[in-house]
């Protein structure tokens, strides 16, 4: 079988061959009629340009990158599936890159992502969390966005000038207190999450300052830090029970680590959100898996995805775009919280 070209095309469809390769590209307005009978014959002849062809010639490879610490968190593949969505249709491909949170492992990515000319990189979680990042980490990452756009999502890298989509996660964390405050509680924990991450530094702070408005404060003893995971959350929930006094409600750093303290409260007797209540961070599709479900802030995930990937698009065909996109995040109730009772 004959392997079609762009020139049968342009021939068959009665155009010249940039007039086809117009509308392949998306480069310039085609008349309508024109571009309708050029995609009659494309499908007729279910024509498929060659993408290395392309990558050779134009010197694109059509294909967008995503570094993340970990696929196994669900925030993470609900980022990238609003990212997919949206590069489907700009007709991008993806090379997406886990890194369990090895910052040697981000640098590897960033060498062979350069090397293989992506046209752009999303960039989740790692060094871009850290509250301190070390100079030789930010650096990297500035020296790549000179060569291929980086977008930030949910992180900074402060002075950088790199592009940013976050949610306002202090703002998340406000309102969840605030939720916990209206339904009278009065003694309110917080637990998981690293210390020397922004994701979690910002949470704590937004915290404080809300109960502060109330002349209320965040026990020592009650702020319990820990990794971010199921395991951790039911461990760090167990502390806090078996401490002199307990919480009547419990702030969680991510779902994952609010899955955990509902195990453990279960575990230690109690009920759920009877005796204590408990708050998730994400809105991730665990959190209408557990019983009893989960009352969580939503960030947005798909749409955190979607703009990272348009703005990628923007850079590319050199638009200008906002160095910072902020998404506002939303209180989702749910059963694992209820009003305060006294025991």
């Amino acid at each position: 079988m004959k392997t079609i070209t762009i020139y049968d095309i342009a021939r068959e469809a009665d155009v010249s061959v940039s007039t086809v390769s117009r509308v392949l590209n998306g480069t310039a307005p085609v008349k309508v009629s024109t571009r309708e009978r050029i995609m009659q014959v494309i499908e007729k002849h279910q024509f498929q340009p060659n993408a290395l062809a392309r990558s050779l010639t134009k010197k694109e490879t059509g294909t967008i990158a995503m570094i993340l610490p970990d696929i196994t968190n669900p925030f993470f593949p609900e980022v990238f599936w609003g990212a997919e969505n949206k590069a489907r249709e700009k007709g991008y491909t993806f090379f997406l890159c886990n890194t369990a949170g090895d910052y040697s492992r981000e640098s590897e990515y960033l060498s062979i992502l350069r090397e293989k000319r992506v046209e752009g990189i999303i960039f989740l979680g790692g060094r871009i969390n850290l509250t301190n990042c070390p100079a030789e980490l930010q650096k990297e990452v500035v020296e790549v966005d000179n060569h291929i756009p980086i977008v930030l999502v949910n992180g900074n890298l402060p002075k950088s000038g790199l592009h940013r989509i976050y949610t306002d996660e202090a703002e998340g964390a406000a309102i969840a207190t605030q939720h916990l405050i209206d339904l009278g509680h009065r003694d309110i924990a917080f637990i998981g999450g690293l210390e020397f991450m922004s994701t979690t530094s910002q949470k704590v702070k937004a915290v404080r300052k809300k109960l502060t408005e109330y002349q209320l404060s965040l026990r020592k003893e009650w702020l319990l830090y820990g990794e971010f995971s199921v395991r951790a959350g039911r461990d760090l929930m167990s502390k806090l029970l078996e401490g002199e006094q307990r919480p009547s409600a419990v702030l969680c750093v991510n779902d994952f680590t609010a899955i955990g303290a509902i195990k453990a409260a279960l575990e230690h007797g109690l009920r759920i959100p009877q005796d204590i209540s408990i708050v998730g961070f994400d809105d991730s599709p665990l959190s209408t898996a557990v019983i009893p479900e989960l009352t969580t802030v939503t960030q947005n995930t798909n749409d955190l995805g979607s703009l990272a990937v348009e703005t990628i698009h923007q850079i590319v065909n050199g638009n200008k775009t906002k160095r910072n996109m902020v998404l506002q995040p939303e209180l989702v109730i749910r059963q694992s919280t209820g009003p305060f009772r006294k025991r």
